[in-house]
C-alpha cells in the first residue's frame, strides 16, 4: 500500500534521458537526497543532470516518517564515548544546521509543506540511562532535557526532549525543490566507469558524480557493501487515535514511534534486519497494538520504509573513495533520512566547491578507527552466512508444503529455488541467489518478497528488483 505522501502528493514526471549527453556534475538518485544536493550545487553556479532509475522520491524517501531531527535515538552519549565529545558535538551541530536550513529554504521558496514545529522524544525504560543522554546531548550544545511523564499509552520511565525540532509532508517540499532541476526519469544506471555513466537510454559523461543512491550499487572501490547493512520497518495510519503531539521514537530496533500527521497518528515498529522476517506478523503486531491502546481507531494506510546502518552511527557523506576523487557519495542515513540529505548536501556542495567544512572529517567515507571494528566483523559474519547458505542449507520444504499466501526455499528437481504460492495456488519460481553478490535470499511473509540477508537487496514475488544494490531482476 502506498504511504500516505504518496497518496497526497503527485509529481509531474519528468522525461527519459533523451541520448548521450555531458554535463559538469551528475547526480545518480532522486530522492530527498539527490534533490537537495542538485539544487545545493545548481544554486552554487554548477551545471547539474540527475538521474533517476524509476520516478521522483520513488524509492525510500516517500515511506519516510519525515521528521526533521538532531534527535536520533539514544545517540550521543555513545558518539561521546566512541569518538569523543568533539565529533559528538559536530554530529549534532551539522543536523541542527539541518533543521536552520530547511525553515530558511521553505520559508524563501514559499513552499506549502505543512512545516510544523514541535518537540522530538526518545523514551525508554531507564530514568537514569535517560538522564545521562540528555545531560550529554544538553553538554553538546544540543536542545535537551529529561521529562518523567509522557503522553503514550506504553509504560516508560521517561523520556529525551529534544526542544524546536519539525516536522513536514516530505513530497509536497520535494516537489517544490525539484522544480528547477534537470531530471531526467525511467533512465537506471548500469555502470560507471571514470566519468562515463552508462545508462539504458545512453551515456552521461560528468566532470564529477554524485552516488545519492540509497545504498551505493558499485562494489568496488568503496567496499560499501562490507561496511553496511539495511533493516525495515512498519507503519500504520490511524484514524480516530487520541492526539500526540510530538514526535517520539523507542531506544531499541523493536520499539515503537509515533507522529501525528493532521487528524492522523503515525505509529510505527517492527523493525529487524532486512532477510529476517520470514514468517511475518510485522503488520499484525502493530495492528493488535493499535486496537488494544486505540480503541475505535481506523486504519487507512499502511507502509515499510529500509534504512542503511553504519557500524558507528555516522553516515558517509564525502568522497567515494582516494582512487576516485571526482566521485561523491551519500550513505548510511539510518532512520534520520530527512536531515542527513541536508547535512549532505551543504557538506558536498562544500567539498566541491574546494571550500573547507568542519563536518568533513566526521562523515568522512574513508575513515576508520576501533570503534568501527566490531560492526564490521558482525557485517564480515552475516555476509558469511548468507554465502554458506546458498552452498549448504538443505530446503526442508517442498512446494507441496507451502500454504497458499506463502513462500519458502524449496527443492524442484534437483534444484534450489524460492517459490511463491499465491491465494489461487499458482506457483512462481526463482533464483534464490541474490544478483547482488550471491547470497541466499530469504522470504518476507509481511510483504510478499525475497530479501537479501547480507546487503538488503529485495525482489517481488515474482522476482523483479524492489531496490539495491543489486541491480538484475532475479532468473527462473
Amino acid at each position: 500500500m502506498e504511504s500516505i505522501w504518496s497518496q497526497t502528493c503527485e509529481i509531474g514526471r519528468r522525461a527519459p534521458l533523451p541520448g548521450d549527453m555531458e554535463t559538469e556534475i551528475a547526480v545518480i538518485g532522486a530522492g530527498m537526497a539527490g534533490i537537495l544536493i542538485a539544487a545545493a550545487l545548481q544554486e552554487a553556479g554548477h551545471q547539474v543532470a540527475v538521474l533517476e532509475a524509476h520516478r521522483i522520491a520513488s524509492g525510500q524517501t516517500r515511506n519516510t516518517t519525515a521528521k526533521i531531527t538532531s534527535q536520533h535515538g539514544m545517540l550521543y552519549r555513545e558518539l561521546a564515548e566512541n569518538l569523543g565529545e568533539n565529533r559528538a558535538r559536530l554530529y549534532g551541530s551539522a543536523h541542527e544546521e539541518a533543521i536552520r536550513t530547511y525553515r530558511d529554504l521553505i520559508a524563501k521558496r514559499h513552499i506549502d509543506c505543512q512545516l510544523e514545529t514541535c518537540d522530538a522524544y526518545v523514551y525508554g525504560n531507564s530514568s537514569e540511562r535517560l538522564k545521562e543522554e540528555a545531560d550529554t546531548a544538553r553538554r553538546l550544545g544540543l536542545p535537551a532535557s529529561f521529562v518523567s511523564e509522557i503522553p503514550l499509552p506504553l509504560p516508560a520511565a521517561g523520556a529525551v526532549r529534544f526542544a524546536n525540532q519539525a516536522q513536514f509532508h516530505p513530497l509536497k517540499f520535494l516537489s517544490a525543490m525539484a522544480e528547477d532541476l534537470v531530471i531526467y526519469e525511467e533512465t537506471p544506471v548500469r555502470s560507471v566507469e571514470g566519468d562515463v555513466i552508462r545508462t539504458d537510454r545512453g551515456t552521461v559523461r560528468a566532470e564529477k558524480i554524485v552516488f545519492a543512491t540509497h545504498y551505493p550499487f558499485i562494489n568496488f572501490p568503496g567496499l560499501y557493501f562490507a561496511r553496511m547493512h539495511q533493516e525495515r520497518s512498519y507503519v500504520l495510519a490511524l484514524e480516530n487515535a487520541p492526539r500526540i503531539d510530538g514526535m517520539w521514537v523507542g531506544p531499541k530496533l523493536d520499539g515503537y514511534s509515533f507522529r501525528r500527521y493532521g487528524n492522523l497518528l503515525l505509529l510505527g515498529g517492527g523493525g529487524h534486519r532486512t532477510g529476517e522476517n520470514r514468517e511475518g506478523g510485522r503488520y499484525e503486531d502493530l495492528r493488535q497494538k493499535a486496537r488494544s491502546w486505540f480503541p475505535g481507531c481506523r486504519e487507512v494506510a499502511h507502509w515499510s520504509a529500509q534504512d542503511c546502518m553504519t557500524p558507528d552511527n555516522v553516515p558517509y557523506i564525502g568522497r567515494y573513495a582516494a582512487c576516485r576523487p571526482n566521485w561523491y557519495v551519500v550513505t548510511g542515513f539510518r532512520k534520520w533520512g530527512m536531515t542527513a540529505s541536508m547535512v549532505s548536501a551543504l557538506l558536498l556542495r562544500d567539498l566541491i566547491d574546494g571550500k573547507g567544512n568542519p563536518y568533513a572529517p566526521l562523515f568522512d567515507p574513508g575513515r576508520f578507527s576501533g570503534s568501527v571494528l566490531p560492526g564490521l566483523a558482525k557485517e564480515g559474519r552475516h555476509a558469511v552466512k548468507g554465502l554458506v547458505r546458498q552452498v549448504f542449507q538443505i530446503p526442508r520444504e517442498s512446494v507441496a508444503d507451502l500454504a497458499p499466501g506463502r513462500g519458502g526455499v524449496v527443492t524442484m528437481a534437483g534444484r534450489k529455488v524460492g517459490v511463491y504460492k499465491d491465494t489461487d495456488g499458482a506457483v512462481y519460481v526463482v533464483d534464490i541467489r541474490c544478483r547482488h553478490l550471491g547470497c541466499q535470499l530469504e522470504w518476507n511473509g509481511d510483504e510478499k518478497s525475497w530479501d537479501c540477508p547480507c546487503h538488503g537487496s529485495r525482489y517481488d514475488c515474482r522476482g523483479n528488483l524492489i531496490s539495491g544494490p543489486a541491480q538484475e531482476n532475479l532468473t527462473e
